[in-house]
């Protein structure tokens, strides 16, 4: 004779509700997210600018409550096209000299300068033209032994802190979960550092998504991220 324990129960109805209420529930948070930012950014945007673009309009055509939606949406691609025009134009030596005038008088303003220096330098360090500044995803033990995070190889040629050092140092960015623009600069002995196969791109998902996102191993045929490199062996790490 079974015991009860021995016996598995089907679900209740109400635990078979709830999770067909959370499985349509976490279908639809991506679409309902996307919604929310874009319905956000056109009303802020679009709303914003709309008197400034349609000014010439009567009033009762430009804020009729069913052309609202319309005009925001026509504001705000009005305002990505001005923005993407100022990028083009910023490239010529006119309006290259403007930015430096205006970024001059920037600096001179205490506290803005501190903040525009800092998010100007985070800016240039994940923007695409400076894509190369990482140029592997390794691994080291970090801030113990026996303790393995995620880092961004940076430099391999540290000429003064390796003669210090005595030994070969390269330099390792280890960035915080789920903001990489933060993180810890360390310099590790060559022979601790493990050279991972996944590309940048890859290692900056693992970090951003709390290590729930990561690259299949070994990486699909056809893929970017590149032959097999071999990993260094650590025969040292950071002491506990």
């Amino acid at each position: 004779m079974n015991s009860p324990l021995s016996m598995s129960s089907p679900p209740s109805t109400f635990a078979s509700l709830r999770n067909s209420f959370l499985t349509g529930l976490a279908l639809l948070a991506p679409l309902a997210v996307t919604y929310i930012v874009f319905a956000w950014l056109v009303e802020a945007v679009g709303g914003t600018f709309r008197p400034l673009f349609f000014f010439g309009l009567p009033n009762a055509l430009r804020d009729h409550p069913s052309l609202l939606i319309a005009w925001n949406v026509l504001s705000t691609l009005l305002v990505l096209i001005l923005v993407t025009l100022l990028g083009y134009i910023s490239r010529y030596v006119l309006g290259r000299f403007f930015g430096h005038i205006a970024e001059r008088f920037v600096l001179r303003i205490p506290g803005v300068s501190t903040v525009y220096t800092t998010v100007k330098q985070v800016v240039a360090t994940f923007s695409a033209q400076n894509r190369n500044v990482f140029s592997k995803v390794v691994m080291i033990e970090f801030p113990r032994r026996d303790m393995w995070v995620i880092g961004f190889l940076t430099n391999r040629h540290l000429a003064e802190p390796s003669s210090r050092a005595g030994r070969e140092l390269w330099t390792v960015f280890v960035p915080t979960t789920p903001n990489p623009t933060s993180g810890f600069l360390v310099m590790v002995p060559r022979e601790s550092v493990t050279e991972l196969d996944m590309n940048v791109g890859d290692g900056m998902k693992l970090v951003i998504s709390g290590g729930a996102v990561a690259p299949p191993f070994p990486a699909p045929a056809g893929s970017d991220a590149g032959p097999p490199t071999p990993a260094a062996v650590p025969t040292s790490g950071p002491q506990s």
